[in-house]
């Protein structure tokens, strides 16, 4: 955490489920200040007796913010002082965004435009911004802004010297009992004893916890350049063994219910496409994909070309495949899963 001493943290949407896990990560360090920059009072207000509570010692140093990133201003009115920025703010469920696009195009692409501008202004070193597997190879609304989203960040990157700021991107699939996932929807099924409804069992999808997200976005801001995308390995599974986790863990025998596709779905999601395979580099745990620099030259996209590299495209489909036990291992290491299975014990 060295290079956060004396420094001034900016989160956008941070009262959201990963802005908590920063917050939870930081704030009894020696970092100067966290700001937290959302548009709902009420999240807002309910953060800060929490962390009050939470962390008597060093609640102050955690400073609040109303506004929205598709409003310029006031994400300028927040950007006075601040060194580094995690840019969160995002729609980030499918359904909605397929029946509300231009919300997503206002949130997703015009409020990131917004906050790389407000940083470049005021000189904000880093910001690393927070994007999902479903850019990759997008088929649904929520997807492709965040696909137009990177655009922009990789855009960004080439207009503004990296030594003044730095622009870097994370790409990272579903993240367990995050806010408006399926997990907690599970737990509240079997809780009011109701079935437990899976779209498509045979669906895969990358899983991480909110302390692996940090992780990751931390990686990035660390070792990541300006308008890299930085990705991790992580591990998948199917719906049916997430399912089947979540009962045994909860000694459950709730009927699973299967409803069908949803507006938008794929059956499996890609974090590194075929086609940044051609440039991606292979960090261990991580890929890193470096942002295209050469210039607007057509000439030169006819007669030179970039050197593929040896990795595959991946996804859902071809990493680690979890089963039951160790999608378990992964949900127990959820504090809001632990504390929701400590309740039901003791309901029982």
């Amino acid at each position: 955490m060295s290079d956060f001493k004396g420094k001034t943290l900016m989160i956008t949407g941070g009262t959201g489920s990963f802005g908590n896990a920063v917050l939870n990560r930081f704030l009894d360090t020696d970092i100067k200040e966290i700001r937290v920059f959302s548009r709902d009072e009420l999240k807002q207000d309910n953060m800060r007796h929490e962390y009050q509570a939470k962390y008597p010692e060093s609640y102050q140093k955690l400073k609040f913010y109303i506004g929205d990133v598709r409003d310029i201003q006031s994400v300028r009115n927040a950007m006075h002082g601040v060194d580094y920025i995690f840019h969160a703010a995002a729609l980030k469920q499918v359904p909605s965004c397929e029946f509300f696009p231009i919300e997503a195009v206002k949130t997703n692409v015009l409020g990131t435009e917004n906050v790389l501008t407000a940083a470049i202004e005021y000189g904000v070193k880093k910001v690393v911004c927070l994007s999902t597997d479903k850019a990759a190879y997008p088929v649904n609304a929520m997807g492709t802004s965040k696909a137009m989203m990177e655009k922009v960040i990789v855009a960004k990157s080439r207009t503004v010297d990296p030594e003044k700021t730095k622009i870097i991107c994370t790409r990272y699939g579903n993240v367990l009992a995050s806010r408006g996932s399926v997990v907690p929807l599970f737990i509240n099924q079997i809780k009011e004893g109701n079935p437990l409804t899976v779209t498509e069992p045979s669906m895969t999808r990358f899983v991480m916890t909110l302390e692996e997200a940090v992780d990751l976005v931390l990686f990035a801001f660390e070792n990541g350049e300006s308008g890299d995308i930085l990705v991790q390995k992580a591990p998948a599974c199917t719906i049916d063994t997430l399912v089947n986790a979540v009962k045994e863990l909860f000694d459950a025998d709730n009927e699973v219910k299967v409803i069908g596709i949803r507006h938008g779905e794929k059956m499996y999601e890609t974090l590194l496409t075929d086609e940044e395979c051609a440039h991606a580099i292979d960090m261990g745990n991580f890929y890193r994909v470096p942002a295209d620099k050469r210039d607007l030259n057509y000439d030169k996209y006819f007669s030179e070309g970039m050197e593929k590299s040896s990795l595959a495209q991946f996804n859902s489909n071809n990493t680690k495949l979890m089963n039951i036990e160790e999608v378990k291992n992964k949900i127990l290491e959820v504090p809001l899963v632990k504390t929701e299975l400590a309740r039901w014990r003791d309901k029982k």
